[in-house]
């Protein structure tokens, strides 16, 4: 198995979207495999919901810090708004797991 290079490493890490295939293409029994595919794959939706939470935690913190010990409100706000944009990406993640284990198939 070739190694992966450190920035592919790093978007699988916090992306998602390489677990999952395409649903919506190919014929019924394709689209069904898809589906069943990603309802099992839906099972480490909840591990990046961990990292995001996590990243935006440590984010926040970074930028309460900056804030407080060095009286930089504009460069706090370098580490408030990243740590803020976990919250809906966070809210995504939820609504796909929750769409994945609680719908049945769009067929």
């Amino acid at each position: 198995m070739q190694d992966l290079a450190f920035r592919t490493l790093l978007y699988r890490y916090f992306f998602f979207a390489w677990l999952f295939k395409d649903a919506s293409s190919g014929n019924m029994l394709e689209r069904t495999a898809a589906w069943r595919h990603n309802q099992q794959q839906a099972r480490w939706l909840p591990t990046y919901m961990r990292r995001w939470i996590g990243f935006g935690l440590i984010l926040y913190g970074i930028g309460n810090l900056v804030e407080w010990c060095l009286n930089a409100p504009a460069l706090s706000a370098c580490f408030y708004v990243p740590g803020a944009l976990s919250v809906p990406i966070n809210a995504v993640i939820g609504a796909a797991w929750l769409g994945l284990k609680a719908l049945r198939g769009p067929f």
